[in-house]
């Protein structure tokens, strides 16, 4: 008898142990970054490459990344794609993760396109969107509820303007960022250069965590 209390002294200080070592982390897992939340992302429902409503409320419970493009763009968007292709398979497969690719050239790009050019991409994230609707829309919802700017212009090679940067959104459907060097929100995370990509898969891998 006396040995086998002692065995269940044993195990309740290893449970014991492991609590106090366990709780920590496991509230840290439900802990907010330290990334900085900028606001509500804007509602919004278009089509996307199969012909399906999507919107805002669709990607709720996963981090998403928010581009603005179009399929026929012969400057920023190449670049743009490549990139966000190396974040598709940073995550490739997890159910949380998503991406939401929008036209600003939509009388162009209807879904049938859209859905050539992701095969053409060789894109395979289910929860990637590529989303067309009304061009006065997608721009309104480009330039007033993402800030980013986005038109037409006839001057330019392929006949429009575009921001070349990613918005990332966490799962409660909130834009955020991290700070710069200066303790700044940066908003937007660079869409055409390597340390843009660098920094938001890192980003994005703590916002899965949280």
């Amino acid at each position: 008898m006396k040995n086998k209390s002692y065995s269940y002294i044993g195990i309740s200080f290893i449970v014991l142990i492991f609590g106090i070592w366990a709780v920590p982390k496991i509230v840290a897992k439900f802990q907010k970054s330290d990334l900085v939340e900028i606001g509500p992302v804007p509602a919004f429902e278009l089509t996307n490459q199969d012909g399906k409503k999507i919107s805002d409320k669709d990607y709720l419970g996963k981090v998403y990344v928010v581009e603005f493009f179009f399929s026929t763009c012969p400057t920023i968007c190449p670049k743009m794609n490549e990139n966000m292709l190396k974040i598709e398979k940073e995550f490739y497969g997890n159910p949380q993760f998503g991406v939401a690719s929008i036209t600003i050239n939509p009388s162009h790009d209807t879904p049938q396109v859209l859905k050539e050019h992701a095969a053409h991409l060789g894109v395979k994230h289910y929860n990637w969107h590529f989303l067309t609707g009304d061009q006065d829309y997608i721009l309104n919802l480009a330039k007033k509820g993402f800030n980013l700017y986005a038109g037409e212009n006839k001057n330019v090679a392929g006949g429009f303007e575009h921001s070349g940067s990613f918005a990332l959104v966490d799962k409660d459907g909130n834009i955020r960022c991290r700070k710069d060097k200066y303790g700044n929100p940066i908003l937007y995370y660079d869409g055409l250069e390597e340390s843009g990509v660098k920094a938001i898969k890192e980003d994005i891998k703590k916002l899965l965590e949280e």
